[in-house]
């Protein structure tokens, strides 16, 4: 049987964002959510929503003569940085709001080299849903090593850009405010703050004595 169909990013993400949009503003209403955290929530799907659309959208399903003859281990290539070249470049962007984002969204991205792994392994689950993609829908993804090594660049650029953000007294306090409870960044600030030294009040000079 000779199947090829396109499922469109529009038609999975779009109405799961809507549905998450909808979500959002019910916990608003209810006082669950704050406003800042709401709106960071929200960015972290849309984030996300468009880095799906990257990389697993649109869906392209084919089979019988339509489907990629190719073998699914010929898709992989296991070595690193040998065909490494300037395409490599918008792998790295893409995952840089991931290394921003995390730490204000989990307690494990504690530190650049957590962010960094962490956005490693959002990165190979990305490559593993390719593969899969491959396998079970004969299209045409393939899984790359680099690609994994370029956003987990992206992810430790984020962390860096992350803790620049927060030494801004503009920018820390809006964003703190829309972490999560237990997040790093949240738990890190609190850790800062209750480290830092009381400077005692100065001690008034003696005045004179009037004494006779």
């Amino acid at each position: 049987m000779d199947i090829r169909f396109e499922v469109a990013s529009s038609l999975v993400l779009g109405p799961l964002l809507v549905v998450f949009a909808v979500v959002t503003g019910v916990q608003v209403w209810r006082d669950a959510w704050n406003v800042r955290r709401a709106l960071l929530q929200m960015a972290v799907a849309v984030y996300t929503a468009a880095v799906l659309s990257l990389t697993i959208f649109p869906l392209n399903v084919t089979w019988g003569t339509y489907a990629n003859q190719a073998s699914w281990i010929e898709q992989i290539n296991f070595i690193p940085l040998i065909v490494a070249d300037i395409t490599m470049v918008p792998n790295v962007i893409m995952l840089i709001p991931a290394g921003f984002l995390l730490p204000l969204l989990s307690r494990r991205a504690a530190s650049a080299k957590a962010t960094t792994l962490l956005t490693g392994l959002v990165s190979l689950g990305i490559e593993a849903a390719q593969l899969l993609s491959y396998i079970a829908l004969n299209n045409g993804r393939a899984v790359d090593v680099n690609d994994v090594v370029a956003n987990s660049l992206g992810g430790f650029i984020g962390y860096f850009l992350l803790t620049f953000a927060l030494r801004s007294e503009a920018l820390r306090k809006p964003l703190l405010a829309a972490s999560l409870p237990r997040s790093a960044a949240l738990q890190e600030d609190r850790r800062r703050t209750t480290a830092s030294p009381v400077v005692p009040a100065p001690t008034p000079a003696p005045g004179p004595d009037l004494r006779r």
